[in-house]
């Protein structure tokens, strides 16, 4: 396993500059309070001509049902050498920019359940997601505890994201993840086969990361439980999620594992 040095943390924390000044950052799904977004910004629409040099935008991927699996998904096939790192999308974007990066470095591909808020503060950061190969997918409006909600407000919820997905990519995203829970309660779960998702995506390996337990803490609990086919649930907005994931990608390769998207893993 790789160690986690004093001199990697310093340059860890110099990336986010300011990142814990940032607030909370980014909430963990089960344990702790909600946190208080800001208004939406307007981002009006650019008048410009597009620029025919310019590529067209990647094709967002839309939610598939697959067929023999539960309606709650918590891991992928254990037969088959690889793993889904899956990561709740709030917080400063400059960590979420280097946690992508890193893995692009690797050659890995994550899956990202984005907050509708969050979206609507920093709306580039979808079409960053998918140029880089990874899942994107529906993390609820505003991160509220949804399956204590009444059926009107929870739907709203779910509602709410997956219009800002389809708004700023052309799809409601592959996946629906339910917030401050690990698996969706059987109201939720048949809200979101309403809005469009098949299947609710939970996990089997949480990093605890939102605990703020220390970079080296993060490696050894997904290294410690991690298999063939794992979820793993990690955040966006830690900067020591930023700092573990280089030693959790290269442990996964020790081990032969492969880090891919939650669709290539139960493809």
């Amino acid at each position: 396993m790789v160690r986690v040095t004093p001199t990697d943390r310093r340059t860890a924390i110099r990336t986010g500059a300011g990142l814990l000044a940032a607030g909370a950052l980014s909430a963990g799904c089960a344990t702790h309070g909600a946190v208080a977004h800001p208004a939406p910004s307007a981002h009006p629409a650019s008048t410009e001509p597009p620029d025919p040099a310019t590529p067209a935008p990647r094709a967002a991927p839309a939610p598939r049902r697959y067929p023999g699996q539960p309606l709650q998904l918590t891991h992928g096939p254990r037969t088959r050498p690889r793993v889904a790192l899956t990561f709740h999308g709030q917080g400063d974007p400059a960590l979420a920019h280097s946690l992508l990066t890193e893995a692009e470095k690797h050659g890995a591909h994550l899956t990202v359940l984005a907050v509708g808020t969050w979206l609507d503060q920093h709306p580039d950061i979808a079409r960053r997601i998918l140029d880089g190969g990874h899942d994107l997918g529906n993390h609820t409006q505003r991160h509220l505890a949804i399956n204590t909600m009444a059926q009107a407000d929870a739907r709203a919820e779910i509602t709410a994201c997956a219009d800002r997905l389809r708004r700023l990519t052309g799809s409601i995203g592959t996946w629906f993840r339910p917030s401050r829970a690990p698996q969706a309660s059987p109201l939720v779960a048949r809200l979101a086969a309403a809005a469009g998702y098949p299947h609710v995506l939970s996990y089997d390996v949480d990093s605890l990361d939102y605990t703020r337990p220390g970079a080296a803490a993060i490696v050894r609990k997904v290294a410690a439980e991690v298999r063939e086919g794992s979820v793993v649930s990690l955040h966006f907005g830690y900067p020591d999620t930023v700092l573990a994931l280089p030693a959790v990608l290269e442990e996964l390769t020790r081990r032969g594992l492969t880090a891919v998207t939650t669709t290539e893993l139960f493809s």
